[in-house]
């Protein structure tokens, strides 16, 4: 049985250091980026949405919602992790809880999602992030619905825009992933980093 959780993947930037454009449209083995983010997606959540910006219809091929930031200006991820928020707000029935996740990731861990509902509980936290090799990956998080109001206050009124200012305000559980064979949160910013997940996409797919 999935969670009470609505997905997000978020695309909603502009994607400069690899010329602009969408990034997560870029190919991956047989497929593109997007693709295999929504295939790990699929099976940890509720549900699943998009986070972009522009002519939704260039993603209709992959059957998804897709929500554009309600900030305007690209403002970042935050306003993604929003979009999500109010997508679930409007689920039949409401979902609890929303799980960002970065459209430029494709190798992320399958039982993300499951971890971080158990480091919550666990902790008796608000707000739960992933994190490897030392380093915490707030773009990977989950999120209570409950706080979208606030969210949203913070982004249109404090002109907040950084993740970790905004997660320092809760109590914040923080779930550490091994990094071998290699780190599942490698994300793809550069043509290099593109090849790089093409190798280690084709590794994964040797029997």
């Amino acid at each position: 049985m999935t969670p009470p959780v609505l997905g997000v993947i978020l695309a909603g930037g502009l994607a400069r250091r690899m010329g602009g454009g969408d990034k997560c449209l870029l190919p991956l083995g047989s497929g593109t980026l997007l693709e295999a983010v929504i295939e790990r997606a699929r099976g940890q959540v509720s549900a699943l949405v998009l986070n972009a910006n522009g002519d939704a219809s260039r993603f209709a091929r992959f059957g998804l919602e897709v929500v554009p930031d309600p900030v305007p200006g690209y403002v970042g991820p935050l306003a993604g992790v929003l979009a999500g928020m109010e997508a679930a707000m409007r689920a039949d029935p409401p979902l609890p809880w929303v799980a960002s996740l970065a459209a430029d990731t494709p190798f992320f861990p399958v039982d993300l999602v499951a971890r971080l509902l158990a480091a919550v509980e666990r902790e008796g936290a608000e707000l739960a992030c992933a994190a490897s090799a030392g380093r915490a990956h707030p773009v990977f998080g989950l999120w209570p619905m409950r706080l979208a109001a606030d969210l949203r206050r913070a982004l249109l009124e404090e002109g907040l825009r950084k993740i970790d200012v905004w997660t320092a305000r809760y109590r914040l559980a923080v779930v550490d992933w091994p990094t071998e064979p290699f780190d599942p949160f490698f994300n793809v910013n550069t043509p290099e980093d593109l090849a790089e997940a093409g190798r280690l996409a084709a590794r994964a797919a040797t029997p």
